[in-house]
């Protein structure tokens, strides 16, 4: 009988578990094994070839004997780590380690079930295990597999780290460091992309379809839902279920799911709450592959209600289901091979190449309705109500990938994972724009902060500009944004150009396009009221045809004589549709979208490519071409890249900021002085010099020994505030000086110590801040110090991490910034150093998520260089980090 082990094999960390998406679009539940594992896992060893058998123990090994079971399913979650992978109950893949004994390196090795085989699981499993691994303190995994196992040998090749290999009588020898690395982090971004955007497209592209709760009661949602994939002509077989009728508009209805004949891809569920369970349990067994959830009464109603949301979720995920919703409006599909609309939206808008995402239901109604009375097309919409499971992350990383999909917007109320997000609206926004509506910036519902990550308004600035997202202030400006998007090229430049046939409105339109941040090309130009439609296109083709105009506003007031429609078309044939063509947006018969006579017929007959918007005042053309303008700027910036300062001692700085931590019992505390130094200078970030006096002739001594001109501060921080005139005195250099300062500082702070400390070269006062926010992460803020910015809150901020390209736009980025660069004819200070000096804050911002907050300022910005006068830090326990790690799905709140 085996020995009690003097540990709880049952107690591994929580964290550890996960939810993954595999590279076919399912799910599976990841976690550490435990001994009640050994029947599961007796059942999944029956189940492998004896190819797979072979292969993992280089043996046949037909039956598990009871110590190795013992052995397999008892671990200590240290040294000997084990995660299961499970669909429902069953075991579908095992992956271990096992340390080797004296050493930070380990053994691993993987076996998945044959049926799935090639969906990723190795993968997946060798990210968990170096995770959990490096937690424990391992730095190396090493590895024996059979030459011949070519998938498994795969695994370890492609997955982005530098692996050795020794080959010996058909058995390869693989080691390799488990930190990750720019490869290994781009491997599984990568993975991560594919992955959920073949989830996505699973639900998206539904082969079947049954409408659980479908009614006869026109009053009911299930009666509207059935009704809306009828009339949409969706291309496969649509299933109503309802157990007291043979049929529901027409269509044979069953009783429960577990009654369809056929294969069940996508199931939406229209029937009460209470419900929900028991229809859970049936699609279970059927093997439904998606959910779309329009029930309301789940996390929007409180804590009851956010309990039965996660069951839902955690139940569908378990085996293999992607859930939209609960209280989802649902999905919409408007492809000519699919014609999917699994909503409660009575009306469409045609066919086009926009996604849009949404997670209000009553609003998913509203917005569908005027984007077919703008003329704005879609290719899919997606709302998601309390946003349980899929979100809009999903959907940008589908829609990256999506050849229908040229423009993405999103209506969000709450982000569920901000870092995600930053990072895939960066990485989509290259190539497709996206526009977004964040509601709740002064005000958020307690609903809405239930469902996702509320975040200060500063963080979702510095959020949307770095991505290049282009905000909105309303749902009027998102679609005023995206039908210019939608069918006109980017502008090239910020010169903007005005033809009309009124001088008033002509004036008026040049008057929004400066007001909006472009640039005029010259005087606008009044075709007349009087001119016809040859004159007025002709205007129009001068226009475009000019070396100076990136883009044209068209302003039209309707003559008296001839119909404003040949105006129209005159337009239209004037605008040339090839690929380098200049955007053109225009305030033509007060219309508003894409009216008939300026709309070049795309796919389904929907307006597409070289349709001409137009807006029913100049003011928001204008507004739409600037945002247009700014994006374009955006995108064709130089991307950056994450560059990291190799002279930087990152263990030391881990085990300052560990021992203040436990000096304070695990609390928030601030750092020292001193140890906020030494922090600083494990990142090369060096504090002027200075001494800790407690009498004046020990600043005379001090200064003598750092040299002349010295700087004298309190050592209390209440009299250290920025421009503080009563705690810091400048310049002195003579001894009378010295001590006189000495003598003030003490008399009116009380202190008994006091900095005085090496005065660096004159420059601009300027300091850069690290905040973290909870759920967001850390963001960097940079601005220069002095009354006014403060008054004015002249600061910018960044997300971490940084490229250089992000450190190089936040010094320039305040609207003080131009002191730094010569204004008024100064000397230019050193823009590199201070680039460099945000790099470095922002690698101890990622290596250090203990630091809470921290301050580094006084910053003296000159021709010389950027001389650090102090800092102060806060330090406490870490947050958790939404995107860092193994791949996983968003944990439900």
């Amino acid at each position: 009988m085996a020995d009690t082990p003097a540990y709880d094999p049952y107690d591994y960390p929580r964290r550890w578990e996960a939810d993954v998406v595999l590279s076919d679009g399912q799910t599976v539940h990841l976690r550490p094994i435990v001994p009640s594992d050994g029947d599961a896992l007796l059942a999944f060893h029956g189940k492998l070839s004896d190819r797979t058998r072979y292969f993992r123990y280089f043996s046949p090994y037909p039956r598990i004997p009871a110590r190795d079971l013992v052995r397999f399913s008892t671990v200590d979650h240290r040294d000997r780590v084990a995660f299961v992978a499970l669909l429902g109950d069953d075991i579908v893949a095992v992956g271990r380690y096992e340390r080797l004994p004296g050493h930070d390196s380990a053994e691993v090795a993987f076996v998945v079930a044959d049926d799935h085989q090639r969906r990723g699981l190795g993968s997946i499993l060798l990210e968990h295990l170096a995770a959990a691994a490096r937690e424990r303190g391992l730095s190396r995994f090493e590895a024996e597999v059979l030459s011949e196992n070519a998938q498994m040998v795969r695994v370890f090749r492609d997955a982005g780290y530098q692996v050795s290999r020794e080959f010996e009588e058909g058995v390869l020898h693989l080691e390799f460091a488990i930190d990750p690395t720019e490869d290994s982090v781009r491997v599984a971004w990568s993975r991560e992309q594919a992955a959920e955007a073949r989830s996505v497209h699973n639900l998206l592209h539904p082969r079947s379809v049954a409408v659980i709760g479908a009614s006869t009661d026109r009053t009911k949602v299930g009666y509207a839902v059935l009704g809306n994939m009828l009339g949409a002509d969706f291309a496969g077989p649509v299933f109503p279920v309802n157990a007291e009728h043979p049929s529901v508009r027409g269509v044979r209805a069953y009783a429960t799911v577990l009654d369809i004949p056929d294969p069940v891809d996508l199931a939406v569920v229209a029937v009460p709450a209470a419900r929900v369970d028991d229809v859970m349990d049936a699609c279970l067994a059927k093997g439904v592959k998606a959910l779309v959830v329009v029930t309301s009464g789940f996390g929007e109603t409180g804590s009851e209600g956010r309990g039965a949301e996660r069951r839902l979720v955690d139940e569908a995920r378990a085996h293999g289901m992607r859930v939209v919703g609960p209280n989802a409006l649902g999905v919409v599909n408007l492809d000519p091979k699919v014609r999917l609309n699994a909503s409660l939206a009575p009306t469409l808008p045609g066919r086009g190449r926009t996604g849009f995402f949404c997670q209000s239901g009553a609003l998913g109604t509203a917005i569908l309705a005027d984007a077919a009375a703008r003329g704005l097309g879609l290719s899919t919409f997606v709302s998601a109500g309390n946003r349980a499971d899929v979100s809009g992350n999903d959907l940008l990383q589908y829609w990256e990938t999506d050849p229908n999909t040229d423009v993405v917007l999103l209506y969000l109320e709450s982000f569920g994972n901000p870092r995600k997000f930053a990072r895939l609206a960066r990485r989509l926004g290259r190539s497709k724009p996206i526009v977004a509506v964040k509601s709740g910036r002064n005000a958020v519902l307690p609903a809405l902060a239930a469902t996702g990550v509320a975040i200060d308004e500063s963080s979702v600035q510095a959020l949307f500009e770095q991505a290049g997202v282009i905000r909105v202030e309303s749902i009027a400006q998102l679609f005023d944004t995206a039908i210019l998007l939608a069918h006109q090229p980017l502008p090239s430049g910020e010169r903007v150009a005005v033809v009309g046939n009124s001088s008033a409105i002509g004036v008026l339109a040049a008057d929004s396009a400066m007001a909006a941040g472009l640039s005029l090309a010259g005087d606008p130009v009044d075709v007349g009221a009087q001119a016809g439609p040859e004159e007025f296109a002709a205007a129009v083709t001068d226009a475009l045809r000019r070396d100076d105009v990136d883009s044209l506003i068209v302003v039209f007031v309707p003559p008296l004589a001839i119909p404003g429609t040949a105006y129209a078309r005159a337009l239209r044939e004037a605008a040339p549709a090839d690929a380098n063509a200049k955007p053109i947006v225009s305030t033509f018969l007060a219309a508003e979208g894409i009216p008939a006579e300026l709309a070049v017929a795309g796919p389904g007959g929907a307006p597409g490519r070289g349709s001409i918007p137009s807006y029913p005042s100049p003011e928001r053309a204008a507004l739409a071409l600037s945002r247009a303008t700014r994006y374009a700027r955006w995108r064709s910036a130089p991307l950056g890249e994450y560059r990291r300062p190799e002279d930087v001692d990152t263990r030391e700085a881990t085990e300052i900021v560990a021992a203040a931590l436990v000096a304070a019992g695990g609390s928030e505390v601030e750092l020292t002085d001193d140890q906020t130094r030494r922090v600083l200078a494990c990142y090369g970030i060096q504090v002027m010099p200075y001494r800790v006096v407690a009498t004046a002739g020990d600043a005379v001594t001090a200064a003598t020994e750092l040299g002349l001109p010295v700087v004298m501060k309190t050592a209390d921080r209440r009299f250290r505030r920025r421009n503080d005139l009563v705690g810091v005195r400048l310049d002195l250099t003579t001894e009378d000086a010295i001590r006189t300062a000495y003598d003030q500082l003490r008399a009116v702070s009380g202190v008994e110590e006091v900095f005085v400390q090496r005065m660096a070269p004159k420059g601009n006062s300027c300091s850069i801040g690290l905040q973290d926010d909870p759920s967001f992460g850390t963001l960097l803020s940079f601005g220069l110090a002095g009354m006014i910015s403060d008054l004015l809150g002249d600061r910018a901020f960044r997300a971490v991490p940084l490229t250089d390209a992000d450190a190089a736009s936040l010094v320039r980025a305040p609207r003080a910034a131009p002191l730094l660069v010569g204004y008024g004819g100064a000397e230019p200070a050193d823009l590199a150093a201070l680039e460099d000096l945000v790099l470095r804050v922002a690698a101890l911002a990622e290596d250090l998520p203990e630091i809470r907050s921290l301050l580094v300022e006084p910053i003296l910005a000159s021709a010389a260089g950027a001389f650090v006068s102090g800092g102060h830090a806060t330090v406490g326990p870490p947050p958790s980090r939404h995107d860092g790690g193994p791949r996983r799905l968003r944990a439900m709140l």
